[in-house]
């Protein structure tokens, strides 16, 4: 034994306990969950009317007395199961806003739906990488910038070169623009937003303190980090009647005037950003590439199919800070950890710009140190409006329920009350365990994979 690795112990020791079989069917059960969550406690169901215990559940008779939960991370890099457990369920969460179904009637495919992009301005010239091979930012006699750097290159870009999305002069380099755009950034969708309802309502010879009588502008928006390191938005753009997805939009909501609202909305919205004596005060907005495209109708062929742009929108939400090479994961506690963290260059001078920033009493509001590991923006990855569809919430209650009525197996007839006690008493892994439970969550995608080849095969179906 003692010339095993610790990891094989650790898989003969678990091997050995008598309830090795349960602590097996736990990890399936969080899908092999990277970083569970350790639970103890207990839960009783009883009969309202006759006090009857239906069901009772104590971890003291589990492996370790405790329960595995999962850990619900979004991103891959930090836990692949519960990242795809998420996908599936912003998937859902995006498609019933698109095209009816959990509790969203199926009438809102007919209303008008728009794939918005908004992006950042520039905050200085990057390397770029163009899909026909054209040069990066080729300039005759261009000369050098006051730092004595090129400020052209005639290079053609691979896209995975590291030199992509790089500054050509990082002296030049707007970073604290970046950064406050960043931290603003919450703030520009919200006036974008409002903007767009002035814009349909003046459209229209509305008042705008009419607007919400006549119609519902609804949404759910995906920040990305792009090759530079800039927050750009997709969000989908529904106009709905007044009361939400259940009551139909008037006649004057069409798909082409909500295309025209939506870009002179994005053109009009400014925000200013705290006066600072080494800064100024800046002048914040969207910037000029804007893209608005027409969601397919029931039965059209023109525009972008909605179930495409639901697996892009769940495909993005899970990705990490290492997956789009902005940012860390973890939060920054020091300036020494900006130094040990694993990024190019322009990532940790925009960490640096966070940190020397959220140092100033002007500024400290925006709390720019506390998210230096995000380079400033600190909105959620996806967020939508009320009544753009289900939520999260009403996903995983459901999912939930659905787990309980199958393992507690109580009775439907009487009237129940249900009392749980739990505390928390650790997360994650031993080394054996990592192993066992990567093992599994293999297994399951494989599973998985091979149940949706048997669906898409002709006359297929899964038994």
């Amino acid at each position: 034994m003692r010339h095993l690795s610790d990891v094989d112990q650790d898989v003969i020791r678990l091997a050995q306990d008598p309830l090795f079989p349960r602590f097996l069917e736990q990890i399936a059960a969080t899908g092999g969950c990277a970083h569970p969550v350790h639970l103890s406690g207990s839960t009783t169901t009883r009969d309202v009317a006759t006090g009857e215990v239906l069901h009772h559940y104590d971890t003291r008779t589990e492996p370790g007395e405790r329960l595995f939960v999962r850990c619900r991370n979004r991103r891959a890099s930090v836990c692949a199961p519960c990242s795809r457990l998420y996908a599936g369920d912003t998937f859902h969460l995006v498609r019933a806003g698109l095209t009816g179904g959990k509790s969203v009637p199926v009438q809102v495919r007919e209303r008008p739906r728009l794939f918005v992009t908004l992006t950042a301005p520039s905050f200085g010239p990057v390397h770029r990488a163009t899909t026909d091979g054209q040069r990066c930012r080729p300039r005759r006699n261009a000369g050098t910038c006051e730092h004595n750097r090129p400020v052209s290159c005639g290079a053609v870009h691979d896209v995975t070169e590291s030199v992509v999305g790089q500054p050509l002069c990082p002296g030049c380099y707007d970073y604290p623009a970046h950064v406050l755009w960043h931290a603003h950034a919450g703030q520009l969708w919200d006036r974008f937003t409002r903007a767009t309802r002035r814009t349909l309502a003046s459209a229209v010879g509305l008042a705008q303190a009419r607007f919400r009588d006549h119609a519902r502008l609804s949404f759910a928006k995906v920040a990305e980090y792009q090759k530079r390191a800039a927050v750009h938005v997709h969000a989908v753009v529904r106009l709905d009647g007044p009361d939400g997805p259940h009551t139909p939009p008037p006649a004057w909501a069409t798909p082409e005037l909500l295309t025209s609202a939506v870009h002179t909305a994005a053109r009009s919205v400014l925000v200013r950003s705290p006066y600072s004596p080494s800064i100024g005060e800046l002048e914040l907005r969207w910037g000029t590439q804007l893209d608005a495209r027409p969601l397919r109708a029931f039965g059209d062929t023109d525009g972008l199919a909605d179930d495409a742009v639901a697996a892009y929108v769940a495909k993005y939400v899970t990705k990490g800070a290492t997956d789009t090479a902005a940012g860390t994961d973890y939060r920054l506690l020091t300036r020494d950890d900006i130094d040990a963290a694993a990024v190019s260059p322009h990532i940790r001078a925009l960490m640096r710009t966070c940190w020397h920033l959220g140092g100033l009493p002007e500024y400290a509001p925006l709390r720019l140190r506390a998210w230096a590991h995000t380079l400033g923006y600190r909105g959620h990855i996806l967020t939508k409006s009320r009544a753009y569809s289900t939520s999260y919430t009403a996903l995983r209650t459901q999912r939930a329920e659905h787990q309980r009525s199958t393992e507690t197996r109580v009775p439907d007839g009487p009237e129940v009350a249900t009392d749980s006690q739990w505390r928390y008493v650790g997360s994650g892994h031993t080394p054996g365990a990592t192993l066992i439970a990567a093992g599994i969550a293999d297994d399951l995608v494989l599973n998985r994979e091979l149940a949706r080849e048997d669906l898409r095969a002709p006359g297929g179906e899964v038994e």
